[in-house]
Formats: C-alpha cells, structure tokens, sequence
C-alpha cells in the first residue's frame, strides 16, 4: 500500500531502522546535504547499533562525513531532544512498527521505505562496498522523489 503523499512539505524528518548504523544515517545524511537549511533532519533504531564502517566509507565517496553520527534509539532522541517531528520515514519492518506504536501519542506521518539491509552481504570488500553503494544510491532517489519539492516551497 502506497501512502498518498501529502500537499505540505514537512519541517522535520526522522530517518528511522533497526539499529540506526547504516540505512538511516545514510539517509539522514543525503537529505541534510539536499536542503541544508529548509529541514531539521535527524535518525534513530529501534535498538542501539554501532557505525558500520563500510556506510562510514561509502559516503566519503560522496563527500559525505558521517563519522561522528552516533547511532541513539527512538527512546535516547526523545530524551535528547523530543519526537517532534512531522515526518518519519522508516526503512525496515521494525522500525516501521516502532513509528506506528509512536504516532499513537505523537502527530507524525509514518512512511515506510523497505530498504534492504547491506550488512550480511558475502564477498570481498569491494562486494561489500557495492551493496552498500546500491542501497544509499535507492535512498538517494526516492528522497529525490519524495522531497523534490522541499528547496522550491521553502521561503
């Protein structure tokens, strides 16, 4: 089931996964650098994970410095700083239904993006390295897609 985007842009995005170490953050990175100043973007994991290093490297190849996130769960984001956020998009099934138990108490859209996870890929580094490349490079066009909007509606 497709969700019908909606006529506003929003104002604040949570990138959310499973362990916040690889697919959000790379996510919350493509759209912090798409629209600098028009979206507060942040990322959370149902559970707490480490940085993955080949995310980290992957990245780097666009510019990109992710190396000081700091992967934090759902819980640890609402005590740093609230869940307000009008957006949250998950990207795997858990965090997906994490978003859903959370729009009970906070008004966001929930929208679910099924992002492979490129962490148990087999294979040399750079096999490993691809996976990684394919899943921020299917990130990176839906957010085109979803947020190509956002730097004309901003004012």
């Amino acid at each position: 089931m497709e969700a019908t985007p909606r006529a506003r842009n929003p104002q604040a995005v949570l990138f959310a996964c499973g362990l916040n170490s690889v697919r959000s953050p790379i996510a919350e990175s493509l759209l912090r650098h798409m629209f600098p100043s028009a979206l507060y973007v942040r990322s959370a994991g149902v559970r707490k994970g480490e940085l993955d290093p080949f995310a980290v490297a992957v990245m780097a190849e666009l510019g990109q410095d992710i190396s000081g996130h700091r992967p934090m769960t759902f819980e640890e984001l609402d005590d740093w700083e609230g869940l307000n956020f009008d957006l949250i998009i998950t990207l795997s099934p858990e965090a997906h239904h994490r978003a859903l138990e959370l729009t009970r108490t906070h008004a966001a859209e929930v929208e679910y993006w099924p992002t492979q996870d490129p962490v148990g890929e087999q294979g040399n580094r750079e096999q490993k390295l691809d996976a990684y490349r394919a899943v921020c490079e299917s990130l990176l066009m839906r957010i085109r897609r979803r947020f190509s909007k956002v730097g004309a509606a901003s004012g």
